[in-house]
């Protein structure tokens, strides 16, 4: 069922939308304003797929209306209907939000056109939200222990901003959900976040990956590739184990951070980049520098906000949460009831020396569950969590 509002003062061409509308779909519910005063009451107190929109008319114009919607429910597209000395003003909405116009009288083909592409826009902003809220999910950062609510307080600041990051920690410590979140809850989070593991790509692949390259580069180059900064322009790239990287990629990055600018391997061209740049690292990158393995330049650009994720072993009081977490997602996953845990069997495992971390906790849960009884004992983590 779709909801579609017309505010609009002339009341034969209120008629005229409504009867073409219901008729054209049965499933459309519409709604009629006489003035915007009226549609702006509708609008605070409930929820329209769509607005159809008068740009003259007494009270409150049409003008108004969509400035005063935009601010409150910028997902509904409006669409705006003109007279004939409305064109210039009607064209002008459009740069102030407004999905289309369209003029009067209406002509039906017209008209039934842009009702079904605005509905569709509606449809696909719905459809991404609860996308995004499954990816935001998924990379929910599970804890209450002082330092996660330090990372959590550091997130909320920095996010907001275009400043780079350099996320520091042991394998398995959850530095992706950071990097996650700090895309997420960052004006580029409409924009791609290319993920890059610098550790998985062989050194001389490494400069093709990230910058592209032109045909005939090099033998397997058969073709153009843009690289993954080209690919996560207007949005973030997140290089994880960047301390992995080889030093003549490194200077490579170095210049795409100083100047905004890449070259694919083998061109001649610049090309311009607006890009974020999130880097990861597992290992102690000012003994790397003191050992000639990366580079000091480098370092400063990268770490400009610096977040260091905590073992597990030094967050323990998250643990009881994390398998909770677990549990629940594992049994959704399967489709099967969550199991819960003995106080004994939660002891044990907060006792446990996690030297793999959240990704070694998440491993135990999903064994435990498993092999174990309706309810997880400490006989069951002598049994299984160890093997």
């Amino acid at each position: 069922m779709s909801k579609i509002l017309i505010i609009e003062d002339e009341s034969s061409i209120r008629r005229v939308l409504v009867k073409i509308l219901s008729e054209e779909n049965d499933s459309y519910l519409v709604e009629e304003a006489e003035d915007g005063i009226m549609g702006m009451e509708k609008i605070k107190n409930s929820d329209y797929d769509l607005i159809l929109c008068d740009i003259k008319m007494p009270k409150m114009d049409g003008v108004e209306v969509l400035e005063a919607t935009k601010k409150i429910k910028p997902e509904i597209p409006i669409v705006m209907i003109s007279g004939h000395g409305d064109m210039e003003t009607a064209i002008n909405t459009m740069r102030l939000g407004a999905f289309d116009y369209i003029s009067k009288p209406p002509d039906l083909n017209r008209l039934l056109n842009t009702v079904r592409n605005a509905l569709d826009k509606k449809q696909l902003v719905i459809e991404n939200k609860i996308l995004k809220k499954k990816v935001s999910k998924n990379y929910e950062m599970i804890g209450n222990s002082e330092p996660i609510h330090h990372i959590k307080d550091m997130i909320e600041k920095v996010a907001p901003t275009d400043a780079r990051v350099l996320i520091t920690g042991p394998n398995g410590t959850g530095k992706e959900l950071v990097a996650h979140q700090l895309h997420e809850k960052s004006a580029r989070a409409a924009a791609p976040l290319i993920e890059v593991n610098c550790a998985a790509i062989p050194s001389e692949l490494i400069e093709s990956e990230l910058f592209g390259h032109v045909k005939g580069a090099f033998t397997s180059a058969i073709k153009d590739r843009a690289g993954k900064f080209e690919a996560a322009d207007k949005g973030t790239i997140f290089l994880d184990e960047i301390g992995d990287m080889s030093l003549s990629a490194q200077a490579k990055v170095l210049r795409a951070l100083q100047e905004n600018m890449i070259t694919r391997v083998g061109a001649d061209k610049d090309i311009k980049v607006d890009v974020r740049v999130v880097a990861a690292t597992n290992k102690d990158l000012k003994k790397e520098i003191a050992e000639g393995r990366f580079r000091e330049d480098l370092y400063h650009r990268l770490a400009v906000i610096l977040i260091k994720v905590p073992a597990l072993n030094d967050r323990r009081d998250d643990i009881p949460l994390l398998i909770e977490h677990f549990a629940k997602k594992i049994a959704d996953e399967q489709g099967s009831v969550a199991k819960n845990f003995s106080k004994e069997a939660l002891l044990l495992l907060k006792e446990y020396d996690w030297t793999g971390n959240i990704r070694e906790l998440r491993n135990v849960v999903e064994r435990l569950i498993i092999l174990g009884g309706a309810t997880i004992s400490e006989n069951d983590i002598k049994l299984f969590a160890s093997k």
